[in-house]
């Protein structure tokens, strides 16, 4: 009984290259070779095929493949251990998006942020500029900050002010600046006071989150609309409020 390379990838139901991965990668003994330099391959060499492709596909490594084939029974049993471990958790992504994609088709709206604040973000009609704002902060603050935004979206009034604010010109002047600054400040400590932050706020997901979302401030909003914001925060820390949160 002898098969060369092709014969044993088509008999392990893979292909030419990765039996000689798994030549290379020390986990498929190299086989004999005749007088003409062909290589031979036994039952062994076949057996040992299934038995990678078989662990691939439960989710091992090779490395872990590699370790039980190395190893002693008890670290056999750690490497399935820990492939289990992975499989469930790559299941629980795999739910938690099935889910998520159903919110998405049963609300019918954009996936630029998780699916309830979307919705809360359409029902809220905010404006483009701030529609940014929060698809970052969703993103760099993490899943669970979303129910902190989406209590903001649907706490915050969306007045004439708020509307002022999203038209306001290179000319606006010094007063009317102070009035929507002054008026924001309000609203904010009101949320402030009324709404828990969660930890994902105050300690964001990602390195480099608040930087980050300056940069974002800057890119969506105007020069004046900056403004604004800034003395808002400003009259939010002279107030023992602290500055920077949305």
């Amino acid at each position: 009984m002898a098969w060369s390379t092709r014969e044993l990838a088509e008999l392990g139901g893979t292909s030419l290259r990765a039996v000689r991965h798994y030549h290379e990668q020390g986990l498929l003994e190299e086989p004999e070779r005749l007088t003409n330099g062909y290589k031979v391959y036994r039952t062994e060499h076949l057996v040992r095929l299934v038995q990678i492709r078989r662990l691939s596909a439960l989710g091992l490594s090779l490395k872990q493949i590699a370790a039980i084939n190395e190893g002693l029974p008890e670290d056999n049993e750690a490497a399935l251990d820990l492939a289990d471990d992975e499989l469930r958790a790559a299941i629980a992504r795999l739910e938690k998006a099935r889910a998520e994609l159903a919110d998405f088709r049963r609300l019918l709206v954009p996936a630029d942020m998780p699916p309830r604040l979307s919705a809360a973000a359409n029902t809220a009609k905010i404006s483009p500029q701030d529609r940014a704002l929060y698809s970052v902060l969703a993103q760099l603050y993490g899943d669970e900050s979303a129910d902190y935004w989406q209590q903001i979206m649907e706490t915050s009034t969306r007045d004439a002010t708020a509307q002022e604010f999203d038209a306001l010109s290179a000319d606006a002047s010094e007063s009317t600046r102070e009035r929507i600054a002054t008026h924001f400040a309000e609203q904010a400590s009101t949320l402030s006071r009324e709404l828990v932050h969660p930890e994902s706020v105050s300690s964001p997901a990602r390195p480099g989150a608040a930087a980050a979302v300056i940069d974002v401030l800057v890119d969506v909003y105007t020069p004046v609309q900056l403004d604004v914001l800034e003395r808002m925060w400003r009259k939010m820390a002279a107030t023992g409020e602290k500055p920077g949160r949305v």
